[in-house]
């Protein structure tokens, strides 16, 4: 079903959205938590913070909790306030992730917690067949693992160039897609409103919202799949930049890479060290029988030490990227969501490695993260496509999912 909040009032100005946004920020960061620690946290007044946390309620972001007595038994029980979970009944947010050869999707609840997640192959489906295919899968998977709970809608992640403004994929060349308004498409076929943003935005975005606080100070993203690129959040918010293009790193030279690119150069951080470019390597000596970044990553784990070389050298290539991209922006934190590095903490380490002694800037490698969200980064990035406006500003966030002349959102059943 579709998240229906209960007497909320949807408009407002300004300065009401900002303070609502603080009461919430505050909320997810120190949940559950009093009023009054809310107010100390947010700088409100007690009276602002009661006004916002009431219609925060009744929008059904935030719940009230059991009251609890006060400390030493003295004055009036206290009652907590939380955000509103999955477990309590709370709206969830669908999070999609469109990749090459395949999609994932995930559930997700209020505190980028995923409670349910699942994959969908679509190799060799051409570019105006897969928003239909994905819609479909998306679609069965919310029958069955999101039967009964209430949804706020779709949030989706995808590689290239994306502006979110209206939705559309401007170009994503592995795709074989420009100009597509893939937004749209993925609302008409599922009836959920739906949000889209590029894949190393989201998961900075993700990465502020929801993980360590230095994350919100300055960040740089930088994405490895079978697309390579990169994001910057600086006080907490991520750069898009004019026409929503920034990000586009796939043509950054690698230090000492001579691996030669489509586009005519060597050593371009895509050609260099995408997944598509690592799967063909690996085929070719032999490592694994079809170009598969998943099958390398397995035959590592299980021992291969042909497969541990190559993963080893594809880290050190991505570690020399990321440490131009520390001298040139320096942020508090350089993220890396890379496939091997998320499941195996020493691939993560030959990546610092090599970042820290090429970089001119950074010596300390515990700046360089994987994402929080770990193995389920790919939903949660997209689910917080969906959620992240609600944080920045609840009640425009909320009304912008709503259809033009509709004040509530209405229960669709799957």
């Amino acid at each position: 079903m579709v998240w229906e909040p209960v007497g909320s009032r949807m408009t407002g100005d300004g300065r009401r959205d900002a303070n609502a946004a603080a009461v919430l920020r505050a909320v997810l960061d120190r949940g559950p938590v009093s009023r009054g620690a809310v107010a100390a946290a947010s700088g409100l007044s007690p009276a602002a913070v009661s006004r916002q946390c009431a219609d925060l309620i009744a929008l059904g972001l935030v719940r009230e909790l059991p009251a609890t007595a006060a400390a030493g038994g003295v004055g009036r029980p206290q009652t907590p306030l939380d955000l509103n979970t999955g477990e309590s009944g709370g709206p969830l947010a669908a999070g999609v992730h469109i990749g090459v050869p395949l999609s994932t999707f995930g559930l997700m609840d209020l505190r980028g917690r995923v409670v349910h997640r699942r994959s969908l192959r679509h190799d060799g489906v051409g570019p105006d067949e897969l928003p239909a295919r994905v819609a479909d899968g998306l679609g069965r998977f919310l029958a069955e693992a999101g039967r009964g709970r209430p949804l706020l809608g779709v949030g989706c992640a995808v590689g290239g160039w994306v502006r979110p403004d209206d939705g559309t994929v401007v170009r994503h060349e592995a795709l074989g897609w420009h100009g597509r308004p893939l937004a749209a498409e993925l609302s008409r076929r599922t009836g959920l409103p739906v949000r889209l943003d590029n894949h190393a935005r989201a998961v900075a975005q993700s990465e502020i919202l929801f993980g360590a606080p230095a994350a919100r100070r300055s960040l740089v993203h930088l994405f490895v799949g079978n697309v390579v690129d990169a994001a910057l959040g600086i006080a907490g918010v991520v750069h898009q930049g004019p026409g929503s293009a920034a990000g586009d790193v796939a043509h950054l030279p690698v230090p000492d890479s001579t691996v030669p690119c489509e586009c005519g150069r060597l050593g371009c951080l895509q050609a260099a060290a995408s997944d598509t470019a690592l799967a063909r390597t690996a085929v070719r000596r032999g490592i694994v029988p079809e170009p598969s970044t998943s099958l390398l990553v397995d035959a590592a784990a299980a021992g291969d030490g042909r497969a541990d070389r190559l993963l080893r050298e594809r880290a050190r290539a991505v570690g020399r990227a990321v440490a131009l991209l520390l001298d040139v922006l320096n942020p508090e934190v350089l993220l890396v969501t890379e496939q091997s590095s998320l499941l195996e903490p020493s691939y993560l380490e030959e990546i610092r490695g090599a970042a820290v002694d090429v970089s001119h800037v950074c010596q300390d490698p515990e700046r360089i993260v994987s994402p929080y969200a770990g193995p389920a980064v790919l939903p949660v990035a997209g689910g917080t496509v969906l959620v992240n406006p609600l944080f920045s500003a609840p009640f425009s966030g909320l009304a912008g999912l709503l259809p033009t002349g509709r004040r509530t959102l209405t229960v669709r059943q799957f």
